[in-house]
């Protein structure tokens, strides 16, 4: 049921994605969401040459490996799973409209600043974007959220379920509401939620389930800006970690020495 008597303005900030749709779908049953500016993300040789000049070539070869050899079959023998989860947490699927969106090559472009001015928004609901500049955070006096795959600081990132998993870290195998700042997944939190993983989970099911927690909780974070209410939580820990996509030899040791899907 949406809430009425409340005006403030909500955009998005996204990209075109299965958590984008369901997020956009949950939170305007709520509060209307007045435009949507998504991005193209970076594929391909973009954003193997931006890696590169991290990570260097032998990590961003093995991460590609992995994304090309190992995620699609994951996905293929976990298409039963995810369909559960979708059942599970009722994600709404039904497209957005198309007039709600501007589609651009990136977040960061002069465009955007141009729109975000012209919409004025007072929150922006921020999703599977790339790391969005300052100058686009202080370009309108709003309340930018993002919903984070992991449990901030501990892993931010990416993966931040998988990575959790990995290290047997069931307390910090979750998501995180949290405002954006200038840094990667270093905002403010808000919400914080664990997930519960089963031996049937792996890789590409961790997000459906922490999609499943955070979603709610974005919208919860929502209501607190309109009842002027937002406030922060301090971390359960400092521990802070950056994490990336992993190679093909880190998942297959994972895999075969630990059992880590």
């Amino acid at each position: 049921m949406k809430q009425e008597g409340m005006n403030k303005k909500i955009i998005m900030l996204c990209s075109e994605c299965f958590s984008t749709t369901t997020l956009y779908n949950y939170v305007t049953a709520y509060h209307a969401i007045d435009g949507i500016i998504a991005e193209q993300p970076m594929r391909g040789l973009t954003l193997a040459k931006r890696r590169l000049k991290k990570l260097g070539f032998v990590r961003v070869a093995g991460q590609v490996l992995f994304s090309v050899l190992v995620v699609p079959l994951l996905r293929a023998r976990s298409k039963e799973r995810i369909a559960r989860i979708k059942q599970q947490y009722r994600f709404d699927e039904t497209s957005i409209p198309d007039q709600k969106i501007t589609r651009l090559d990136s977040v960061n472009e002069e465009r955007c600043i141009a729109l975000l001015r012209k919409m004025a928004p007072d929150i922006v609901l921020v999703n599977g974007t790339r790391i969005i500049s300052k100058k686009v955070l202080g370009s309108v006096n709003a309340v930018f959220i993002n919903m984070h795959t992991g449990i901030t600081p501990k892993y931010r990132g990416v993966h931040g379920g998988y990575w959790a998993v990995v290290d047997n870290d069931e307390e910090n195998c979750g998501v995180t509401v949290h405002l954006v700042d200038k840094g990667i997944d270093t905002g403010g939190i808000l919400y914080q939620a664990p997930i519960s993983v089963t031996r049937e989970d792996n890789f590409v099911t961790y997000p459906y389930l922490q999609f499943g927690e955070g979603i709610p909780l974005v919208k919860q974070a929502v209501d607190d800006v309109m009842g002027e209410a937002l406030h922060t939580i301090p971390p359960a820990t400092m521990e802070s970690h950056l994490k990336y996509h992993p190679t093909i030899w880190q998942y297959l040791y994972f895999r075969i020495f630990k059992n880590k899907k």
